[in-house]
């Protein structure tokens, strides 16, 4: 993924986030609604934005990738 200089609102990622909930995992998409309650970095913003993006078209290796770097940020 390329780096982007664009910084995302919460609204943002909250909006990509429930488009491509049907495609997640149910318990990480459970976990991300519940991480966007929180207040968060802009660079967390960023990041889970630019995961949440085309999720929907990755390839399964790379939805695996990206899961756990969701993960990763639910846990810190």
């Amino acid at each position: 993924m390329g780096e982007c200089r664009l910084d995302h609102s919460t609204e943002d990622v909250r909006n990509k986030l429930a488009e491509q909930t049907p495609f997640l995992p149910p318990a990480l998409a459970a976990q991300l609604n519940g991480l966007l309650t929180e207040t968060l970095s802009q660079e967390t913003l960023n990041e889970l934005f630019h995961l949440l993006k085309k999720y929907d078209l990755a390839t399964p290796e790379e939805r695996i990738q990206r899961e756990e770097k969701m993960a990763k940020l639910v846990r810190e």
